[in-house]
């Protein structure tokens, strides 16, 4: 037990999310299911520097009771955009030593006449090749040479290779050769990182298992300092059980399975909100919703579609419209992110063009407005000088930002193109707007989705501020901030459940198939998820096994990812498998075939509960919406132009009782903003409900 303010706490679950310019700190008192916050600026590049000042901010030391800790963390990302991560080299099956070059022949932007591919993360002298060859259902063809492999690991070290990836021709059929393979590096070069493809991923698709495993290679030593560094400086608060890190699939997992498996990391953060909003939604009976988180340095986004979170296999770290990225075949939520946030600078081309983003003043030096700020404008200087941000009120006053130096920032852009400063801050704005109008509908309208029949949930510290205009131009009829909107991707940590996911691909026609064939498939599966939650599989009842399969007509190139029932697979499984199919087919793609139809993919998820409640507490708050008013100041509404607003303190709004715009409704971490003609009331979960 700890005291603070007079207050007893009991024991504790604390979650703490690393963003571009914050790190945000929540903690659920466990004995009363109060919540606490925190928020520090973000500390690159010693990251747990500002974990520790959030849990300084929030009086956890060593005296606290935490009976869990979860984190989200940028680390892995950010080594990976700003290719700090390690010396890494491949060795590869002879004759694959290029892949990384030769990438896909599909181009993202097809009349790009200037098209470059993305310059590989290891360079070819650090490829090398050795003798081995297996079929694709994984017979051994040519055995593993293991003097190649010796001469490779010597020549990787000379030229100063401090991490080795290693990735075979069909490995994920048979790994023998990879672990042997690893075996002589480790014995050549002790102490260096190794990882191995069929660890990382059992999928085929040789390209995309390469680049993955290189990548986990490539972070592997950045991650793991990083997360002993953090496992020290918990440790001196007592911290020391239960430490869980969020994964990119929605899931935690523990600091150890993490350093092994860092690329699973590589959205930690961001995918946290998104939980968090498919529980918000369900909680409120939305299950249809479009999650929107606009941090300080992007914006992300995402599409929830019955309560359930889209996973995909096939990600890409930096993609864009002209650049095909890197591809990542680990589980990650379906996200689309761009750099679009409140610390985006805006920028002039030399047509005097105005973009926004993606370089962002991040936390240091901060947007103009902040006390020692940069001298660029960022969208946050815009929303300033829009009216929309109380500079007296900036997270909850803790940071005394000026409206001055957010104007003489702006004047870089209103001076060349000849208009005035709060002209040039709305054109930022509206530029900031028109990107993330685009992300939503690249998740909504280009899969087939219409945004109208979606809620937008919207976080982040410039979620709530953006919503409503966003919302207005898609036509979304309802948008939903939830309390502390500015912390919520925390907050989503704390409702999240240890995850494992286990891959395998073994195409497999379904009117071959033998009795049992599925069943052996599953058991092995199941077996891995045994494994890795320490044996607990077969007798922890609260473990959640849960099965789905990648399955296309035969012939096709894509798939589909269909449930599966748990059980054994006889011939009505497999006709229910089959018809479900056909109907997601159709759903996709807008028919269906009279034509054979194969599994491709196995995919087993194993979630264990990790204590927290997902049913939200319920609050009425009686009284008058007179109380909750600040006061009025002009706002600038884009279109509808300055407006005289209400301003409301949030904490103090009475449930249920509906109030016009224009409106600005402040907290500490966030503002919310309603413009005239829309309408906003707190619902008995404490969200703000904006109706259009």
């Amino acid at each position: 037990m700890s005291t603070v303010d007079g207050h007893q706490r009991g024991p504790l679950r604390v979650a703490t999310d690393i963003g571009g310019t914050f790190t945000d700190l929540v903690y659920l008192d466990t004995s009363d299911g109060s919540i606490g916050l925190a928020k520090a600026s973000t500390t690159p590049p010693e990251f747990e520097r500002g974990v520790v000042d959030a849990l300084n901010k929030a009086q956890i030391d060593a005296t606290s009771d935490v009976v869990s800790f979860a984190h989200g963390s940028t680390v892995v990302i950010n080594a990976l955009t700003e290719r700090k991560g390690s010396v890494t080299a491949l060795i590869t099956t002879a004759g694959f030593r290029d892949i990384l070059e030769i990438t896909r022949a599909n181009r993202p932007d097809l009349f790009n006449l200037r098209f470059a591919k993305p310059e590989p993360f290891v360079e070819r002298a650090l490829r090398f090749e050795v003798r081995e060859r297996l079929s694709y259902t994984g017979e051994v063809l040519t055995p593993l040479d293991e003097a190649d492999v010796e001469r490779a690991a010597k020549a990787a070290a000379a030229a100063g290779a401090e991490a080795i990836a290693i990735c075979f021709l069909h490995s994920y059929a048979n790994p023998e050769h990879e672990r042997r393979c690893a075996e002589v590096v480790r014995r050549v070069l002790p102490g260096v990182s190794v990882s191995m493809s069929h660890e990382i991923s059992m999928e085929w698709r040789e390209y995309e298992r390469t680049s993955t495993t290189v990548l986990n290679a490539y972070v592997q030593r950045v991650a793991a300092r990083y997360l002993d560094r953090l496992a020290a400086e918990l440790e001196t608060r007592g911290i020391d059980r239960q430490r869980y890190v969020m994964q990119s699939s929605g899931g935690t997992t523990s600091f150890e399975h993490a350093k092994e498996r860092p690329i699973t990391l590589v959205e930690s953060g961001p995918v946290a909100g998104i939980m968090g909003a498919a529980i918000i939604g369900q909680a409120i009976g939305r299950q249809d919703v479009i999650a929107l988180d606009i941090g300080g340095t992007t914006a992300k986004t995402s599409l929830i579609e019955q309560g359930k979170v889209k996973v995909t296999t096939d990600y890409r770290i930096g993609w864009e419209p002209a650049n095909p990225g890197y591809p990542v075949k680990v589980p990650v939520v379906d996200i689309v992110e761009i750099g679009a946030g409140g610390g985006s600078i805006a920028w002039l081309d030399e047509a005097l063009g105005l973009h926004v983003g993606p370089r962002s003043a991040g936390a240091k030096p901060g947007p103009a407005c902040y006390p020692e700020g940069g001298a660029e404008p960022t969208v946050t200087d815009a929303n300033l000088i829009a009216g929309r941000i109380d500079p007296e009120y900036f997270l909850g006053g803790e940071i005394a930002v000026s409206l001055e130096r957010a104007r003489t920032a702006m004047s870089t852009i209103a001076d060349p193109l000849g208009v005035s400063l709060d002209e040039a801050a709305l054109g930022v704005i509206r530029v900031a707007n028109a990107s993330m109008v685009n992300a939503i509908k690249l998740v909504s309208v280009r899969r087939g989705h219409d945004p109208r029949d979606f809620d937008l949930v919207a976080f982040g510290g410039g979620g709530s501020m953006h919503a409503a205009a966003l919302a207005a131009e898609l036509r979304i009829e309802r948008v939903i901030i939830p309390p502390a909107p500015g912390l919520f991707s925390a907050w989503g940590m704390l409702m999240t459940e240890e995850r494992g996911d286990w891959l395998r691909t073994s195409v497999m026609q379904i009117d071959a198939l033998r009795p049992g064939d599925l069943d052996a498939i599953w058991h092995d599966l199941e077996r891995s998820a045994d494994d890795h939650f320490d044996g607990q599989t077969d007798h922890d009842p609260s473990l959640i096994l849960t099965r789905s399969a990648d399955m296309r007509y035969k012939g096709q190139e894509h798939t589909v990812k269909v449930p599966v029932a748990a059980g054994p697979m006889g011939a009505e499984e497999l006709a229910d498998v089959e018809s479900r199919f056909a109907e997601l087919h159709e759903r996709h793609y807008t028919f269906r075939l009279d034509a054979p139809v194969e599994f491709v993919n196995f995919h087993l998820t194993a979630l264990r509960p990790l204590g927290a409640s997902r049913d939200l507490p319920r609050q009425q708050r009686d009284g008058d919406v007179g109380e909750a008013l600040r006061g009025k100041r002009m706002v600038h509404f884009d279109q509808q132009g300055w407006n005289e607003a209400a301003i409301y303190e949030r904490a103090r709004l009475p449930t249920g009782q509906t109030v016009d715009g224009p409106a600005v409704v402040e907290e500490a971490s966030a503002s919310t903003l309603v413009f005239p003609g829309q309408r906003f009331s707190v619902d008995e979960w404490s969200n703000v409900v904006i109706e259009l």
